[in-house]
């Protein structure tokens, strides 16, 4: 008998410490794994936080629209916006832009604050394609189209990422976040909106999603990431968000842009975005609710909880979307705790 209850209480205590681990992450993350406001003593985070807090582009936006095909100039005219989505695409993806416009992206509104979600696109040397997108956008008004004066083409996925932040400076200052994501990627607005709203902390310096740690800098010359030595002499690069959604305040959109200028490095968009953030003085902050690269298998009571899922394609995302409205709070006590442990277990421990 003793053995027996020496065994269930091993199992029992395996279960609460399950629980404890699982459910308890959030909470660890919420409140004890906050970046603290730095003491900024090194010269060049100060000079890039100063210019920031002085940077006003909207006195010369016809300079700026120079940079963009498709500017949409009017797309914040709402000056109480809550969160700007913007969804890069390229030009070829009509059918899975239709698809988010359709699902996640429909919604105008979290909790009574407005939303507005926005299509950023590089430029394309086709014309009968560029024909195709401006009807498109005269259609919808969801598109912004950058393109570098140089030579007309966006180059790489760095280069896009900075002119979409160009564009929010110039255009939308008014946003309070800017989420950037991807047309693959399903997004719970409703969950992330809450969680912002829910914020413990002043909403500056918010760098947000799926942080990525210890990774080396890529030093091999023959890599089109190469990062050299002297440009990046450090171990590992600086922690920065997976790049298939993530979440940056209005004022460290402007940090990112302000110190884009210095940072010369041929890499990952998001890698770019966490070493300009670091440039900065700005830490991120990490939630498992973002699904990284990972695709979460859908279950409509785990989808409520996930800030994102990735490797969407058009049918899917529809077929989703329609399944989560047909059971809009239908999921019972047994479902809501099986759906948030498999939502739990494989974003935390993945």
């Amino acid at each position: 008998c003793r053995l027996r209850t020496h065994q269930w209480c091993f199992l029992l205590f395996n279960v609460i410490l399950f629980h404890a681990l699982l459910f308890g992450a959030d909470f660890v993350e919420e409140y004890l794994l906050q970046p603290t406001p730095g003491i900024y003593t090194d010269g060049t985070v100060v000079d890039v936080r100063e210019k920031a807090r002085k940077l006003d582009l909207t006195n010369s936006r016809e300079n700026v629209s120079q940079y963009y095909h498709v500017t949409n100039p009017d797309a914040c005219t709402n000056k109480k916006l809550f969160i700007l989505v913007l969804v890069f695409s390229s030009v070829p993806n009509v059918t899975q832009r239709d698809a988010v416009r359709k699902t996640w992206a429909n919604q105008t509104q979290v909790q009574g604050f407005p939303v507005k979600v926005l299509f950023f696109l590089g430029s394309t040397q086709t014309s009968h394609v560029q024909d195709n997108l401006m009807k498109e956008s005269n259609l919808y008004g969801d598109i912004v189209q950058g393109h570098a004066v140089s030579d007309g083409s966006v180059r790489s996925p760095a280069e896009k990422t900075v002119l979409a932040l160009h564009w929010v400076v110039a255009y939308c200052s008014v946003a309070r976040f800017v989420l950037l994501t991807k047309d693959t990627v399903y997004v719970n607005l409703q969950a992330i909106g809450s969680y912002l709203l829910g914020l413990h902390r002043h909403p500056e310096d918010l760098y947000l999603g799926r942080v990525i740690q210890k990774v080396s800098p890529d030093h091999d010359p023959n890599s089109p990431g190469y990062l050299p030595p002297a440009v990046y002499p450090n171990k590992f690069l600086p922690e920065y968000c997976d790049q298939t959604a993530y979440v940056l305040s209005q004022d460290v959109v402007r940090k990112v842009y302000i110190a884009s200028a210095e940072v010369h490095a041929a890499v990952p968009a998001d890698v770019f975005v966490g070493l300009c953030a670091h440039k900065a003085g700005v830490a991120p902050t990490h939630s498992a609710r973002f699904s990284g690269e990972k695709h979460i298998q859908y279950n409509a009571c785990c989808y409520r909880y996930l800030f994102s899922s990735a490797g969407m394609d058009s049918k899917e995302l529809e077929t989703i979307w329609k399944d989560m409205e047909q059971k809009d709070e239908k999921c019972s006590l047994f479902k809501t705790y099986s759906g948030l442990v498999m939502c739990k277990a494989l974003t935390y421990f993945h």
